[in-house]
């Protein structure tokens, strides 16, 4: 593992190594959330339902080195895909660095603080049900309100 550059964060993300880009996460994981997409409109519903692998109480995932080989159609957040996923969360660092934003105030990169994501209300940790008990998504449709 090589050091993390200092403020490697306002670099293109082009320019970051593999290690600064996986660093990047602030880890709320809305990403790891079902989404539910109308046939006819296209418009996509966000859901308070967990992927399977995704720890409901610390929104990180059990497995994450090989979520690949549990959840086949877990999508691989990569530089040349980060600004066409349209339902990423607007605060996402991933999203607002593509867009040549800054990182939101909480992240953890400036705050040096991983629970301060959760304290800004940004995190699904302990707000969301796993896929394994949540039964129908469309009873499960929520707002998350973007920070």
């Amino acid at each position: 593992m090589g050091a993390l550059r200092d403020r490697f964060w306002e670099r293109p993300l082009a320019e970051l190594t593999r290690e600064e880009w996986e660093a990047l996460c602030d880890g709320c994981g809305r990403c790891c959330l079902h989404k539910i997409e109308d046939a006819d409109t296209g418009e996509i519903e966000d859901t308070n339902v967990a992927c399977k692998l995704l720890d409901t109480g610390t929104a990180r995932c059990r497995d994450y080195r090989h979520r690949k080989a549990f959840v086949p159609d877990c999508l691989r957040l990569t530089l040349k895909i980060v600004g066409t996923v349209s339902w990423l969360p607007e605060s996402c660092a991933y999203r607002r660095r593509a867009a040549d934003e800054p990182l939101p105030d909480w992240h953890p990169l400036l705050t040096g603080d991983p629970e301060s994501v959760k304290r800004a209300g940004a995190s699904v940790a302990g707000r969301v049900v796993s896929e394994t008990e949540a039964g129908p998504l469309e009873h499960h449709i929520v707002d998350w309100s973007d920070r």
